[in-house]
């Protein structure tokens, strides 16, 4: 009996952490659901350096609520690069809607490296410039040529657009690039993986095809992940991580 009082008070404890986040976000009104992606804001939100005034290199990570209701548990993640004297930025992304129109959903072009994400503000998750940016570039494009997963795509539980991004970042370690825990898919490991470094690169995880597993390193401190949801609390960034309202700091939920 004893064990089973303790299994139900987990049990609602878990779904208390799961829907509290989502259904906070849902009252803020931070998600337009009557938006219309025809025509929603892809404007740019003047974050990046313009290249015209800005010589050096740049690489630049961006996250963002996802569309519609995907937006009360996930964001989608991208990366800008500029090499130096460039006049334009190259963006790296993976988008699932592409292969409604028979397009592999990976996407690396000149394009607008700071839009919003259809009405949703993005939030700069790394910023590199100069010679380290340099060195850093050609590391990306090698490694985004090696992408296992170009004509695939699953919303849930991966591969998907952070499944793109992690995996740039674990074969370029240089980036230091740490995912928050909102980038649902970033657990999610190519050519059936079970473990493998973090994202960041320092420390390791363990994870079943994204839908369970757990993730133990320096930056990302300890990450749990349930069907593709993350519970977890960094001692470094002093963040509780939770499903729906993401990386919370101890004075604000960060970004997003």
């Amino acid at each position: 009996m004893y064990i089973l009082i303790n299994m139900r008070l987990f049990l609602l404890i878990l779904l208390l952490l799961t829907f509290t986040g989502p259904l906070m976000v849902l009252l803020s009104g931070r998600i337009d659901f009557h938006a219309d992606w025809r025509t929603a804001n892809r404007e740019s939100a003047h974050i990046a350096p313009d290249p015209r005034t800005h010589p050096e290199a740049v690489i630049q990570v961006y996250a963002a609520r996802t569309f519609n209701w995907r937006g009360l548990f996930a964001v989608h993640t991208w990366i800008a690069v500029k090499p130096k004297q460039a006049t334009h930025y190259t963006v790296y992304q993976s988008i699932g809607w592409r292969l409604l129109h028979h397009l592999p959903p990976v996407t690396i072009a000149n394009d607008i490296p700071d839009r919003y994400w259809f009405n949703q503000t993005p939030l700069i998750l790394l910023d590199i410039r100069g010679e380290a940016a340099e060195k850093i570039i050609p590391q990306i494009e090698k490694a985004a040529a090696h992408y296992p997963y170009n004509n695939q795509y699953d919303y849930w539980p991966g591969p998907n657009s952070n499944t793109f991004i992690a995996y740039l970042a674990r074969h370029v370690p240089a980036m230091r690039l740490t995912l928050p825990s909102l980038a649902i898919g970033k657990d999610y490991l190519p050519d059936s993986q079970f473990f493998a470094p973090a994202v960041s690169g320092t420390g390791y995880q363990v994870s079943f095809y994204g839908l369970l597993g757990i993730t133990l390193a320096r930056e990302e401190g300890l990450e749990i992940n349930l069907l593709g949801l993350v519970y977890g609390f960094s001692p470094l960034q002093m963040t509780l991580k939770l499903p729906g309202l993401g990386d919370i700091k101890w004075d604000k939920i960060v970004g997003f």
